[in-house]
């Protein structure tokens, strides 16, 4: 497995490559990671071969002055052990010097999706993805890039972002990866204090049974109470978004009469999680 520190590193080997597929992560890895890098060996097998490349960079522009940059978990070795134990082929561990020059001023920002939702509570937040995972983009130049739908909003950005600038990738959604009480692994869950981790798969009790009562004109606004006297129930959780939207493109909907995506927003202390939900009626 080669270990690329630098750009050209990363340029230098990508041109002995024919065909490669990226998973983009922040690292602090976990067996939702290993399902991208998993989604990505099975895409190039279809393909006919080729390489992952998996990134690590905790990407600065994506947090607020006030969210929790420098706390967020960083395990460098036991990432590269589990990546090299996944079969993939190079890591680019690139430093914030070499992706965000002194004087840059150019960012991607897709302004619609990117200032609802989450990034109606996160400002700037999906500016800063778009840009990173542009750059990673023209790095590598992947032929495909996996996603985890966890990142529901993520996803549906980067979509609508490839779309828009023409951008020669393919985009692999992932299903979210579970622990087996339900709660949606998450590098941030590393932070949960022992009595938060207990309480936070609240979110996963309140989205099934969101699922459970959603059919074919089924009320937004019923949805949206159930959520919040499940959510209620637990003192530990603070709710900070429900949004109910049309699973494709993330329009407002007053009734369910399509497939709908549930995203969460709740906070366990200064810890915040986010959790979703497709139903379809």
């Amino acid at each position: 497995m080669q270990i690329c520190r630098s750009t050209q590193d990363m340029r230098d080997w990508r041109k002995g490559t024919d065909r490669v597929a990226l998973v983009p992560t922040m690292g602090a890895l976990h067996a939702g990671h290993l399902a991208l890098v998993a989604r990505a060996r099975d895409w190039l097998d279809e393909q006919g071969g080729g390489r992952i490349v998996t990134s690590i960079f905790v990407n600065p522009t994506q947090f607020s002055p006030t969210e929790d940059l420098d706390r967020y978990p960083r395990s460098e070795a036991q990432d590269l052990a589990l990546l090299r134990d996944a079969g993939c082929d190079a890591v680019f561990l690139p430093q914030v010097p070499d992706i965000y020059r002194p004087g840059a001023q150019t960012h991607v920002e897709v302004t619609g999706l990117g200032r609802i939702l989450m990034g109606r509570l996160r400002p700037g937040h999906f500016r800063g993805v778009a840009t990173v995972v542009t750059k990673l983009f023209n790095i590598v130049q992947p032929q495909a890039a996996a996603f985890g739908e966890k990142d529901y909003q993520q996803l549906t950005l980067i979509r609508q972002m490839v779309a828009d600038l023409d951008i020669p990738v393919q985009i692999l959604p992932v299903a979210t990866v579970r622990d087996a009480d339900g709660l949606a692994m998450s590098s941030r869950n590393q932070r949960l204090t022992p009595d938060d981790r207990t309480a936070a798969p609240v979110l996963a009790r309140a989205l099934d049974q969101a699922a459970l009562s959603a059919s074919t004109g089924t009320p937004v606004s019923l949805l949206r109470r159930q959520i919040r006297t499940i959510l209620a129930s637990e003192p530990r959780a603070t709710l900070r978004a429900i949004d109910i939207c049309d699973a494709g493109d993330l329009s407002r909907i007053a009734t369910v009469t399509r497939p709908v995506v549930i995203l969460l927003a709740v906070a366990f202390g200064d810890v915040l999680l986010i959790d979703q939900r497709v139903v379809h009626p």
